[in-house]
């Protein structure tokens, strides 16, 4: 895992060399391109297929179009943290099953899928930390646990993260990710935003600040609710930010939507979100951030 983020010019952090090259084993007369699994990601936007260890030093920012891929929460600890300084809680909280929900599958079964495919056992990672010798709670959402769905463990823990964060006097950072509500969880899911929404909003009278990244995508009851109440909103380019998506809002208004309606760009024009930042100096400008709040 790479620690050192500088790359003061902006240019991918490898341009060609070992990473454009693969070994072709000979058998005989015969020649076989062997590619391990993993080894190879297509970009979302542009198409692009991308050596998955280049992808990684390159801070998963596809170099042909620019385009902020998701980053798994261990990278971004990495990234915006010093070097062993994350100390997690509230890990072995887990979700049940109240309402015994079943869609083609069982919600216990679903949850079980999430939690091997993450590695995590929720979609949310939380702890205390440090940047730059400045101390922080900070909670980071994965969206390939139910596409980051705000269930009540999601909400119990950066409920409890706020207010470890209030108790001890230090600044909150969120970085989100999410499409929404978990509706396998019903009225328990929606009760959620109510709730760190009030937690927040001690830490607000107590004087601590409080930062959210929203990174694509961040939608539904998240939006709603702890992801736009910061006193500082940053964003990441490109990042799809709303509460319902573009096609449902078209369909229930019947009309045309502006070009970019939803991304981090058209959101900064209209005043919701504060700076969008690029990867590379996402470090940079939360520890700028945490140096002026203390």
């Amino acid at each position: 895992m790479v620690n050192n983020l500088e790359n003061p010019s902006g240019m991918p952090l490898f341009s060609s060399g070992k990473y454009d090259s693969m070994q072709i084993p000979a058998s005989g007369g015969d020649r076989k391109m062997v590619i391990p699994d993993g080894s190879w990601q297509k970009c979302k936007k542009c198409g692009q297929t991308l050596y998955a260890t280049r992808l990684e030093d390159n801070l998963d920012v596809c170099w042909f179009c620019n385009c902020h891929l998701a980053m798994p929460p261990e990278r971004r600890l990495a990234m915006l943290t010093d070097k062993g300084s994350f100390q997690e809680y509230f890990a072995n909280l887990r979700s049940t099953d109240p309402l015994e929900f079943m869609d083609l599958k069982s919600y216990p079964a679903r949850l079980s899928e999430s939690e091997k495919k993450s590695g995590a056992p929720e979609a949310v990672t939380c702890g205390l930390a440090a940047l730059d010798g400045h101390p922080f709670a900070i909670g980071i959402m994965d969206f390939r646990f139910m596409g980051a769905s705000m269930g009540s463990v999601v909400g119990e823990k950066i409920t409890r993260l706020t207010e470890l964060a209030t108790e001890k006097k230090i600044p909150l950072v969120l970085v989100t990710a999410s499409g929404g509500a978990r509706m396998q969880e019903g009225i328990f899911s929606l009760m959620q935003m109510a709730k760190t929404c009030g937690a927040l909003a001690l830490h607000a009278e107590a004087g601590l600040p409080y930062i959210a990244l929203l990174t694509n995508p961040t939608y539904g009851g998240v939006t709603a609710s702890f992801a736009t109440v910061a006193d500082v909103i940053l964003a990441e380019p490109g990042a799809m930010i709303g509460f319902a998506g573009p096609r449902v809002i078209q369909e229930t208004t019947n009309s045309k939507l502006p070009d970019g309606f939803q991304t981090a760009e058209f959101l900064l024009e209209k005043g919701l979100i504060d700076r969008v930042v690029e990867r590379k100096n996402l470090r940079r400008e939360l520890g700028l951030l945490l140096e002026y709040f203390s």
